[in-house]
């Protein structure tokens, strides 16, 4: 960014789109008394030279990070957000949280209130930062750490995730040792890397133990229960069902126990169940859930400290840091009996 650009000042704005001051300012304020034209314009042109309120951010205030999630609706995000503000708090930072839904029109909201307001640090969650995004938050001089991205960020933004590949490997050995040989997979959306980390785990171990990947057994969900659920009665109502399922996440895994229990199996007695993220609810579900610990809190805490670092000025080392799963056995899963799902009904 220029010097000139740094300099931007409401009224050269106004100038350049033709209109007045207290129509930017409006604009800026999120004000609906502007056209949908004039505001598009307006809009522009702050995008084009990233402009930031001046005077945002007094001497001696606190820092502030934003933490922008596309949806807020599991305990999975709550575990993120504890390991953020944990960290944010110990710096004397602040936290904002926001969900963008999905939804472009949510994202270019945001942006809109991010250049009415201090933010030193964004921590994305199960999002990209496309090229787009992350000009404007190079120019507003905005640092970025993604966690679980998806795949194909823009360059340089750093990102934070888990050892998905070794979790998968790992819960689906665990079952292979248990005895089971038909191993069902409730998958995660397809376009997540750390989804497709985990079937690739699940496949190599099963490719170990010589057995080939059956794709009657692999079906799609999405990470929340009623997928899980959906995604166990395909399983359980195939004519040779699977003796054991691994479900991408616990969500998914508890979905899978519903399933199950309406079919009148017993979990792990006619079928062993395993998760992946260890969430609060795993260790009080009925059985505990055998699942792979993923480090929530710990991801959440660091994404935070790698941003106040940038935010800092300083370089990072290793842009991208993958922190370690670990299997985590409790009473969900047990050794193959000679009883099936099919013949306990």
């Amino acid at each position: 960014m220029t010097a000139d650009e740094r300099r931007v000042t409401i009224a050269a704005i106004a100038v350049a789109a033709g209109v007045s001051v207290p129509t930017v300012s409006r604009v800026l304020n999120g004000r609906t008394d502007v056209s949908a034209a004039t505001r598009e314009r307006v809009e522009q042109l702050l995008r084009d030279h990233g402009y930031r309120r001046r005077n945002s951010r007094p001497p001696g205030r606190a820092q502030v990070l934003d933490v922008v999630f596309d949806s807020l609706d599991s305990s999975w995000a709550v575990e993120l957000i504890r390991g953020v503000a944990d960290v944010a708090h110990a710096a004397g930072a602040g936290t904002v949280v926001s969900a963008v839904h999905h939804d472009e029109t949510a994202t270019r909201q945001w942006l809109r209130n991010l250049r009415s307001r201090t933010c030193d640090g964004v921590v994305f969650v199960l999002s990209d930062v496309t090229a787009p995004i992350h000009t404007q938050l190079r120019r507003l001089h905005i640092p970025v750490v993604v966690i679980d991205p998806a795949g194909g960020s823009a360059a340089a933004v750093a990102t934070v995730g888990a050892t998905n590949w070794a979790g998968g490997l790992s819960v689906t050995e665990h079952l292979l040792a248990l005895g089971h040989r038909r191993i069902g997979l409730v998958a995660g959306p397809r376009k997540l890397a750390c989804s497709r980390a985990r079937l690739d785990g699940y496949r190599a171990a099963l490719a170990a133990a010589g057995i080939g990947t059956d794709p009657a057994l692999v079906v799609q969900g999405d990470f929340h229960h009623e997928s899980g659920y959906a995604a166990g009665g395909r399983l359980l109502d195939l004519a040779e069902p699977p003796t054991a399922v691994f479900a991408t996440s616990d969500q998914m895994a508890l979905g899978v126990y519903e399933a199950a229990r309406r079919r009148g199996l017993r979990v792990p007695a006619d079928l062993s169940v395993a998760g992946f993220d260890d969430l609060p609810e795993a260790r009080w579900s009925a059985p505990p859930l055998t699942t792979v610990r993923q480090p929530l809190a710990e991801m959440g805490g660091l994404a935070a400290h790698t941003v106040l670092r940038l935010a800092r000025g300083e370089t990072l080392q290793a842009p991208r840091v993958e922190l370690a799963t670990e299997l985590r056995v409790r009473h969900s899963t047990a050794p193959v009996t000679s009883r099936s799902p099919r013949s306990a009904r």
